[in-house]
């Protein structure tokens, strides 16, 4: 079998993942409820607003502050419901899910366990 067909039979084998299967119900969730979706639109309208106002020649700073508050309560009240944050909590899963799929193909690779190691010293719990 070629890389290629590992690679799809990996993907066909992670996507039945529980993991990967409750990211897409929380994704359908999310993408499905109303309250979220009103938020998530008045969000926009707010965005397009101030990047108007900020393009303007004469800006009114007043006017810009008071559409960054609200953008600020929109992002919290959007964050803050349960869809997103079982959204939130699914992709979090996965990404870590992936993170050891691909340091697994790694060690394949190398023979080495791949380290967080960023090269700045000052970041460093001590050396591997």
């Amino acid at each position: 079998m070629g890389i290629f067909e590992l690679a799809a039979e990996l993907g066909k084998t992670l996507k039945n993942d529980a993991r990967l299967v409750r990211l897409e119900a929380a994704r359908v969730a999310y993408e499905a409820d109303a309250d979220v979706a009103k938020l998530t639109m008045e969000y926009e309208l707010q965005q397009r607003a101030i990047q108007e106002e900020a393009m303007k020649e004469e800006r009114d700073q007043a006017i810009i502050d008071r559409i960054k508050e609200r953008l600020d309560a929109l992002y919290e009240q959007i964050v803050a419901t349960p869809v997103y944050t079982e959204l939130e909590a699914a992709q979090n899963e996965v990404n870590d899910l992936m993170t050891q799929v691909n340091n697994t193909i790694t060690f394949h690779i190398t023979g080495e366990e791949p380290s967080s190691c960023t090269h700045n010293c000052a970041t460093c719990g001590g050396c591997h």
